[in-house]
């Protein structure tokens, strides 16, 4: 069952990441290199040198959970990352993810205007 929702607080890895690394692996790149603890329930995102395998590790009732996904063509468009900035994790929210998953680069989407009604 699928449980993340825009609800969850997701934070991307920056880094490229080897995708052999399993639970035990990754949950100890997010408590030593994120500065973050797994157990509080957020979900964290590494992908690949190639662009073209993300994970994603939660925690959820129970244990731990990865998603894993593999592209047969083409790459993940990630927004520009600040390589000069020192953090070890960026916080993105589920629409960002939600646009990098369907390859579209969440720095190039532009939001269309909205309506808002007139101040009398």
């Amino acid at each position: 069952m699928f449980c993340l929702s825009d609800s969850d607080r997701f934070f991307l890895y920056p880094y490229p990441t080897d995708m052999r690394k399993s639970f035990y692996s990754l949950s100890g790149i997010v408590t030593e290199k994120m500065g973050k603890d797994v157990q509080e329930g957020d979900a964290f995102i590494f992908i690949n040198k190639s662009l073209t395998n993300m994970k994603i590790l939660h925690a959820e009732y129970g244990g731990l959970v990865i998603y894993n996904m593999r592209l047969e063509n083409g790459t993940f468009r990630l927004s520009d990352i600040d390589r000069e900035d020192s953090s070890a994790s960026l916080s993105i929210n589920w629409s960002e993810l939600t646009l990098i998953v369907h390859g579209i680069s969440p720095s190039e989407a532009k939001r269309a205007p909205r309506w808002t009604p007139k101040k009398q």
